[in-house]
């Protein structure tokens, strides 16, 4: 017991020590044994104390060790794999880059944080990430959208839109300029449009942003002729899927221009049926067909549902939806317009918007073609090209379509029945929000 006292003795030989240590797991069994009645002694308890110890000193810093290095080995595991994720995403964009020849620059990191000054002055933001205002060494203004993570996983949304835009030159597209793929930036670059977008022209109530109906009927054709454009001018037929106020951007001569193809689809030009694997778009502005698949197949006809809700919202200058109506009719306005078109009497639409002879001749054009647009059967409804024909020819050539309805077998329901519509009778009232794109709290650019 001695041995065990002595320091010295217990840090010699390895045989000592263990002959020290059967010697402790007996005082060791004498503690345990107290209940035996036998009288323990100093001698008795310090062995066990220093067995203790001995367990205290060398075992417990090894189990710490062995699982800080368990927490750290976690970690580390799952860096590696989220870095192999990002490292395929970037990698799925370098194949699609080498075997496409673009048009579009590609720029770094670096020279877009030039550009933009460090990011300072940011245009807008949404569910791909922000927009901002930055400017070219040669000296024009871009517009830089700086995307956020990728959706799939596989950066599917970069190449969506590169390989979209980057085969497009038509006046009423948006042009890119170029793009940066480096790590995990991707960064798309644009023509910048000081006018912005679309919808502030359309549902702003302040005077100084308004557009005469003149200038309104003339964005409504060429947003017509760029979507005719992408549907049969190109070498593929290009479905935008996201056709709406939000995206579509004017230049300083209120030139519109058809924006965001972060939805767009790409099919052979003799492809007239498309098959997808879920709804996209934006509520408000969907093609029935996307929710109702026995109404018909989805195609090209969806873009054009989509303009025809926009082309209402810009002859009317309001949204189409209004909880607020005092009346049923007047609740989904594309009903209330076919009721005053319907009239042999009402020769004039009227509207404190347009009050002369000319602007009511605009806009019935742009309502009756609206009318056509939005037709529920996909087959009633014309192509983007006879869109553009009807627009611009002559107003009493064009029929008055049938009656449209919100979906197949659509009733119109009574006004006493109007408040189990189930619409939510809200000032912050949207049809606006996104399915598969994203929703956008600002303009885009």
């Amino acid at each position: 017991m001695a041995g065990l006292l002595d320091g010295g003795s217990w840090l010699g030989s390895s045989q000592a020590r263990l002959v020290s240590l059967n010697k402790s797991g007996l005082g060791f069994l004498k503690v345990l044994g107290k209940d035996t009645g036998e009288d323990l002694s100093k001698d008795d308890v310090l062995p066990a104390i220093k067995v203790g110890g001995y367990i205290g000193r060398f075992m417990i810093p090894y189990i710490l060790i062995k699982y800080t290095l368990g927490v750290i080995f976690f970690f580390a595991l799952l860096i590696y794999t989220l870095r192999r994720r990002h490292l395929s995403i970037y990698g799925n964009i370098e194949e699609f880059l080498q075997h496409n020849t673009l048009m579009p620059i590609r720029y770094s990191y670096k020279e877009i944080k030039n550009m933009t000054q460090g990011f300072k002055e940011k245009l807008g933001e949404g569910g791909f990430g922000a927009v901002y205002k930055g400017k070219l060494i040669s000296g024009p203004f871009v517009a830089i959208k700086m995307l956020g993570k990728a959706k799939g996983g596989n950066g599917q949304d970069f190449i969506s839109e590169v390989a979209t835009i980057g085969r497009i030159h038509h006046a009423n597209v948006v042009r890119l300029i170029g793009f940066c793929v480096e790590g995990l930036k991707r960064a798309l670059i644009y023509e910048f449009m000081p006018n912005g977008s679309l919808d502030k022209y359309i549902f702003s109530k302040e005077k100084n942003v308004s557009l005469t109906s003149e200038k309104m009927f003339e964005i409504s054709v060429g947003v017509a002729r760029g979507m005719a454009y992408l549907h049969e001018g190109c070498d593929m037929q290009i479905l935008h899927f996201d056709i709406k106020p939000h995206n579509i951007l004017l230049d300083e001569n209120f030139i519109p221009k058809v924006s965001d193809f972060g939805l767009a689809k790409l099919y052979p030009l003799d492809n007239s049926i498309v098959s997808l694997t879920a709804a996209r778009g934006t509520i408000g502005y969907m093609a029935p067909e996307l929710f109702y698949q026995n109404i018909g197949a989805v195609s090209y006809k969806a873009d054009v549902y989509s303009f025809g809700m926009l082309l209402m919202e810009m002859a009317s200058q309001r949204r189409n939806l209004n909880p607020h109506a005092e009346h049923s009719s007047q609740l989904y306005f594309p009903f209330w317009i076919y009721d005053q078109l319907a009239v042999e009497e009402n020769d004039e639409i009227e509207m404190v918007s347009f009050n002369d002879e000319e602007r009511s001749e605009l806009t019935r054009k742009m309502f009756v073609t609206a009318l056509w647009c939005i037709q529920l059967n996909p087959s009633d409804r014309p192509s983007m090209n006879k869109v553009v024909e009807m627009l611009e020819g002559d107003v009493a050539s064009i029929e008055i379509p049938p009656r449209p309805s919100f979906y197949p077998n659509d009733v119109i329901q009574s006004d006493s029945n109007i408040g189990s519509s189930g619409i939510n009778d809200s000032d912050n009232f949207d049809v606006s929000s996104s399915f598969e794109e994203e929703s956008t709290t600002n303009p885009l650019f």
